[in-house]
């Protein structure tokens, strides 16, 4: 009785670590990768997840205090056209601030 219950424990264990490393593998895609995955899984699965931990871990980066940012191409905020980081370099201070206002 007791091998059965700590058989199917260390089953459950075993899916629930092939469930984090499934989550964390698609949290290292690009964004819009991620999003369209994401959207397909049933939220109460996510809910299973230590989310904010392991979105750290997988999307942190490589970029350390005092270096210079990697370059990218944004659209701007009114649709005008798109603004590339590089080309405010040697001008003025840059201040990226992302997060949701709504």
């Amino acid at each position: 009785m007791i091998r059965v219950g700590i058989g199917i424990l260390s089953g459950a264990a075993a899916v629930y670590v092939l469930f984090l490393g499934g989550a964390y593998a698609l949290m290292r895609q690009p964004p819009e990768n991620f999003a369209a995955a994401i959207a397909r899984v049933p939220g109460p699965l996510m809910f299973g997840l230590p989310f904010e931990k392991l979105w750290s871990i997988a999307r942190e980066g490589d970029l350390q205090p005092g270096e210079m940012a990697p370059d990218f191409e944004l659209e701007r905020h009114d649709h005008t056209g798109r603004v590339r980081l590089s080309s405010y370099r040697g001008d003025k201070p840059v201040v990226l601030v992302f997060g949701s206002y709504t």
